[in-house]
């Protein structure tokens, strides 16, 4: 079962999508803040986060870097809710490690559409079985797993959200092919995806922390000026 939880501090929306979701055969829970949310996540473990961006004392923005700062957790997808149309630039734009977002009002058969489109991500590289590898990264499709050896160094294990998973082996899988930011939404999200290309820069800004020696100088994952990035190893 996909556990679900609802960050919302207005209680009538809140119980609204957890019903919803509920029967659509999620296993829902609840936090009215932001703090709440930060004690919940270690000891439930949720596949997916609906976030309002809004919230009293620590807003959505906050909640969603310490969740992906935090290292003994399972990165789940994160689902910002806003209802400010303004905010929408600053969750798809900024490294904030948000998924996606809903601007308010929305329906709730729309909540469950977006979390299907969420999970379903993780499926895009289905029936590749075989591992991945260059010179310096394997990665193990099965497992979902990636590797990391630098030169006179022991492997690394990388700790990589879905998305920058998928994200880093459609790289491997096509080195030196010059990728746009088009032709990577459509890899990763299909039709699925809602938002802004420019959230493209905000996973591969976020990648390359993880994988590059020095993010500022990129090794592995180039810039392909005005036309996208490219995987070079």
């Amino acid at each position: 079962m996909v556990d679900i939880l609802i960050v919302e501090d207005e209680p009538e929306i809140a119980q609204l999508i957890a019903q919803t979701l509920e029967r659509e055969g999620f296993h829902c829970a609840i936090a009215p803040d932001g703090l709440q949310a930060l004690e919940i996540v270690p000891q439930q473990q949720p596949d997916v986060i609906i976030l309002d961006l809004m919230l009293p004392g620590l807003d959505g923005l906050e909640v969603c870097t310490r969740i992906r700062q935090k290292n003994d957790i399972k990165d789940p997808y994160i689902l910002m809710l806003t209802a400010k149309g303004e905010e929408i630039d600053r969750i798809v734009g900024l490294s904030t490690g948000a998924d996606d977002y809903l601007v308010k009002p929305f329906s709730p058969r729309e909540v469950v559409a977006r979390i299907r489109a969420l999970l379903r991500r993780s499926l895009r590289q289905g029936g590749q079985t075989q591992n991945l590898r260059s010179p310096h990264f394997s990665l193990d499709l099965d497992q979902r797993t990636a590797t990391r050896q630098l030169d006179n160094k022991p492997p690394e294990t990388l700790d990589l959200t879905p998305l920058e998973f998928n994200l880093l082996s459609t790289f491997v899988s096509a080195p030196n092919r010059v990728w746009s930011r088009t032709q990577l939404i459509d890899k990763l999200w299909g039709n699925d995806f809602f938002g802004d290309e420019r959230v493209v820069d905000t996973h591969i800004k976020r990648l390359r922390k993880k994988i590059e020696p020095d993010p500022s100088d990129p090794q592995f994952i180039k810039t392909a000026i005005g036309v996208g990035y490219k995987f070079e190893d």
